[in-house]
């Protein structure tokens, strides 16, 4: 790093001191902080005169003329601070507490360093640490439930891209059956759910032409396609969501979500109460422990409420009611071949 670069870090470590109205920042503690910020950036570590030589500059008119104040402490120390709250060298529009929110923030973003895709992020928070000064830190206080193994995040980015500059693609992609398809795509929206990542997309050439889901594990290869794209004009991803549990979208244009009723017992109903199985979610009857929610059934739905068995009784719509408990019996018998 040059000794000019170096100089605008030190004031720029300096002026976050001198703004700081919630700390006294003696010489010594101003050492300590320049000296922190430089030896975790470059390994290089400023004396006791540099510090006062950046204060007597930092003070010059000929420098950024800024009002360093010099209030005494006990005995014969003082400490620096600006006698201007609302000076500073640079024109960031962020007060302390919001770059010590960013440091947070910076933090969090620092997990995901080093996953695959994600690579974006180290230039990403490399310059939010230089611009504002997030400190590392060692402690883990955070963990996101995310498999960092799961196959097809490699092509994360490219789909990214895709959908923005609205390019086509080609994907060779391998059915739940195991047969590879040669498709092309026109990407429209990307997804995760249950740590998968799914990709919206309009298939060319599809007999019955709506957006499908691809999950990206499935996807075997991609490349660049030169058939014309096809803009989006079925589906608005702002609010698609919104009816669903998950990914699939089985209803048709214009179809009502359903009035599902569920009872759940009373040692889950709480637990269901606290943690809503969907934003629709509102309560009928504490009394009677029932719920509902105004979704399209889909399999992801279908999944979850199983997920609560056998602290849970699907009561309406009937229709819905026989299809799961058929599905219910189903497996039933299973278990009962086995007593046989």
């Amino acid at each position: 790093m040059s000794a000019n670069k170096n100089a605008q870090l030190r004031y720029q470590i300096l002026d976050r001191c001198f703004s700081n109205f919630k700390k006294k920042y003696t010489i010594d503690d101003l050492i300590e902080e320049v000296n922190e910020k430089l030896y975790d950036m470059n390994g290089i570590e400023v004396s006791l005169r540099q510090i006062r030589e950046d204060i007597k500059f930092m003070r010059d008119r000929m420098g950024y003329d800024a009002p360093i104040e010099a209030y005494p402490l006990e005995g014969r120390k003082c400490y620096y601070r600006y006698s201007d709250r609302d000076f500073t060298i640079y024109n960031n529009e962020l007060s302390t507490e919001e770059v010590k929110n960013l440091s947070q923030t910076v933090n969090i973003l620092r997990r995901f360093r080093g996953v695959p895709s994600f690579n974006w992020i180290e230039e990403v928070v490399s310059n939010l640490e230089y611009r504002f000064g997030g400190k590392t830190t060692q402690e883990n206080v955070i963990s996101f439930d995310q498999n960092e193994r799961l196959r097809g995040l490699e092509y994360l980015p490219t789909l990214i891209e895709a959908a923005t500059n609205h390019q086509t693609l080609r994907l060779l992609y391998c059915s739940y059956k195991g047969i590879e398809h040669d498709i092309v795509v026109f990407p429209y929206h990307l997804k995760q759910y249950n740590n998968r990542w799914f990709l919206f997309a309009l298939e060319k050439n599809k007999k019955l032409p709506h957006v499908s889901t691809y999950a990206l594990d499935r996807i075997v290869k991609i490349s660049n396609d030169d058939t014309e794209y096809v803009p989006n004009t079925e589906v608005d991803f702002s609010l698609c969501f919104e009816d669903i549990v998950g990914v699939t979208m089985t209803a048709k244009r214009g179809t009502q979500p359903e009035r599902i009723v569920l009872r759940f017992s009373p040692g889950r109903f709480p637990y269901v109460v606290s943690k809503p199985l969907h934003p629709s979610q509102q309560i009928i009857s504490e009394e009677d422990c029932t719920i509902q929610l105004t979704v399209h059934p889909n399999p992801e739905l279908r999944n979850l409420l199983f997920s609560y068995i056998p602290d849970i009784e699907i009561l309406e719509p009937q229709w819905y009611r026989e299809a799961l408990k058929k599905k219910i019996e189903e497996n039933l018998k299973k278990y009962l071949n086995d007593e046989a």
